[in-house]
């Protein structure tokens, strides 16, 4: 099964949906992690990459999008799929997350099922 031993990392500042999204995924058959700012995930990515990211692009300090660009910018990190779960909802938000290279975006209120079923689709196309 593609959930089974994959690892994903959930990099968001809001607490609340961080904990609901662990528990989903957990459930789900997924090794999580959680990063809740953008220069925590990438420590967390440089120490052991993840088989998937989900991101915020609103957090203080390190936005996600910076986070995206200098994964994108890595070669060891080109490759690592993204999805962005936000609240930045407007049609040119969502086009400048996928040119910088994320593989779905999400917005916030978003269904559970809808997600995992991203998330499972996203990581059949890497396999």
């Amino acid at each position: 099964m593609i959930r089974d031993q994959k690892r994903v990392l959930v990099v968001d500042d809001a607490d609340d949906l961080v904990e609901l999204l662990e528990y989903n995924l957990a459930r789900a058959g997924f090794a999580v992690r959680t990063a809740s700012n953008g220069r925590e995930a990438l420590a967390r990515i440089t120490q052991d990459p993840p088989d998937l990211i989900v991101l915020d692009l609103m957090m203080p300090g390190m936005s996600g999008s910076e986070v995206l660009r200098r994964l994108r910018a890595d070669d060891k990190t080109a490759e690592l799929p993204v999805i962005i779960l936000t609240a930045k909802g407007e049609e040119t938000d969502q086009v400048v997350g996928l040119t910088l290279g994320a593989d779905d975006y999400v917005t916030k209120p978003y269904s559970i099922q809808v997600l995992m079923a991203r998330i499972d689709a996203v990581l059949r196309r890497v396999e």
